[in-house]
C-alpha cells in the first residue's frame, strides 16, 4: 500500500485516503474528521493540518463524557463542546476502522461534511481506510 502513496503528480501536499483498493487524492490543506460515539451517541470532531511530513492533529473536540471518551484534564468547555489541543507528534498515516455497528466517519472541509463511503464510492462503508499526506494534483 506505501506504493499508492508515492509521488503522484506535481501538485502540493493533499490527503489521500485509501480503502478496499480504491484512493482518491483530496486537494486539503486542513480538514475535520468527525464521528459519533458507538455507545454514547455523543458527536466527536478533530481538526488536522495536512503537511509534507505527515498529518497534524491540532484540536480534538467533544460534545460530553462517558464510555471510554472522557476529555482530558486540560479540556475546556466552551459552546457546549470539550475543546483541548492534542500534544502528539506529526502522523505518517491514521488507520480509521469501522465495523459497521456504528455510524460512518465523516471528513469535512469548508463547511460542508462527507461521510467516507460517500467519498471513496463504497456502498456498505465497513472496512479500513487509511489516511495520509501525498502529493496531489
Amino acid at each position: 500500500m506505501a506504493a499508492a502513496f508515492a509521488q503522484i503528480g506535481g501538485g502540493g501536499v493533499s490527503l489521500c485516503l485509501v480503502s478496499a483498493g480504491v484512493m482518491k487524492i483530496l486537494p486539503v490543506a486542513a480538514f475535520t474528521l468527525a464521528w459519533t460515539h458507538s455507545v454514547e451517541q455523543v458527536e466527536w470532531q478533530e481538526d488536522w493540518r495536512v503537511t509534507p511530513k505527515g498529518l497534524e492533529l491540532v484540536q480534538a473536540r467533544v460534545k460530553g463524557s462517558g464510555a471510554g471518551m472522557e476529555p482530558p484534564p486540560e479540556a475546556r468547555l466552551i459552546d457546549g463542546w470539550f475543546r483541548w489541543q492534542p500534544r502528539r507528534a506529526i502522523l505518517a498515516e491514521v488507520m480509521l476502522a469501522n465495523s459497521g455497528a456504528a455510524g460512518e466517519w465523516r471528513l469535512c472541509h469548508n463547511g460542508h461534511c462527507s461521510a467516507l463511503s460517500d467519498i471513496l464510492g463504497d456502498r456498505d462503508g465497513v472496512g479500513v481506510t487509511v489516511m495520509r499526506a501525498c502529493i496531489g494534483p
